[in-house]
């Protein structure tokens, strides 16, 4: 091994630390837009499309310039970003379906199953070796969302069309083309264009759904419907979003999506200061399991081997 590549492989070991808590971070922003939506109480599509169109507002104010519009010149960059938004606009669209037409329990539980079609299909697509402390920690991490979930598992059963439950699964095949598309992005535009695509695309598509859902409910945004779309636009979605790409730019897909199981144990918390929910056992112990999953995927996971870092496009 080279000088210079042993330099690049030590500096992406000093950076992996970062690049996790970059990660948790992120995550930690983004479990606060299901609590902001109850709290809100308004139609969700509206907020959602709200919600993107501020974030595209933000990132356009602090980052539209010319190295970002030079990235959708990248060879491949333009119809992997409108790949993105389409995989991220359909998933959305297919989350929001399983959970009114099944319970939400099911729906979060299928969602969930993405880090496991992730761990499955990353290898072979980034040509790496698999990661064996990939399964116990997911295997943790399923334990402890299906602990959260129990009471309401227990309590509701599996019911649902099966028209539901269908989306409530593929909406968890979305997520993972979502996240693995995400990274491959990393690897040729910077992290600010692919959240500036994803906002921006998500808004013009999402908002026929928005409109048509005000006619339909006759609904009126109120002040507490506009503070929480700004809030999940600008903190939830802008800066969280961006931080999240980084994050997933620098360390391996499998250890991000297991990560994410961070956002089912911090929701709870969010939900007691904005709603008055109260945390449950379940919910605590649920979250120990999570926390020592992401604790073993940190500690003793493979990070990034030196090809991925040398040839990811530097984020902001």
């Amino acid at each position: 091994m080279s000088g210079g590549s042993t330099s690049r492989l030590r500096a992406g070991r000093r950076r992996a630390p970062l690049a996790y808590a970059i990660v948790v971070v992120s995550y930690l922003g983004m479990a606060g837009n299901a609590p902001l939506v109850a709290w809100a109480q308004a139609p969700e599509a509206v907020l959602l499309a709200l919600r993107m169109g501020f974030a595209a507002l933000a990132l356009g104010i602090v980052f539209l310039r010319r190295p970002m519009l030079s990235d959708l010149r990248r060879p491949g960059a333009a119809w992997r970003l409108l790949f993105m938004v389409a995989v991220s606009s359909v998933t959305l669209l297919l989350t929001f379906y399983a959970i009114g037409h099944t319970s939400v329990a099911v729906s979060m539980f299928l969602l969930f199953l993405m880090p496991v079609w992730v761990a499955l299909v990353a290898p072979r697509l980034f040509d790496s070796p698999r990661e064996p402390m990939v399964w116990p920690a997911l295997a943790l991490a399923l334990a402890g969302l299906a602990v959260i979930l129990a009471p309401d598992l227990l309590g509701e059963g599996v019911r649902g069309s099966v028209a539901g439950l269908i989306a409530a699964l593929l909406s968890g095949f979305g997520y993972a083309a979502y996240t693995i598309s995400v990274k491959g992005l990393t690897r040729i535009v910077a992290s600010t264009t692919i959240s500036m695509a994803e906002a921006l695309g998500d808004t013009v598509l999402l908002l026929p759904l928005a409109v048509w859902q005000l006619n339909a409910t006759g609904y009126r945004l109120d002040g507490r419907a506009w503070a929480a779309a700004v809030v999940m636009g600008i903190v939830c979605t802008a800066l969280s979003y961006t931080l999240w790409i980084v994050g997933t730019a620098r360390l391996r897909v499998e250890h991000v999506t297991i990560l994410g199981y961070i956002e089912p144990v911090v929701a709870p918390l969010y939900a007691l200061l904005l709603v008055g929910e109260r945390l449950t056992r379940w919910t605590v112990a649920g979250g120990a399991l999570i926390l020592a999953a992401g604790l073993v995927i940190a500690v003793f996971g493979r990070g990034e081997d030196d090809a991925s870092a040398a040839a990811t496009v530097e984020p902001l």
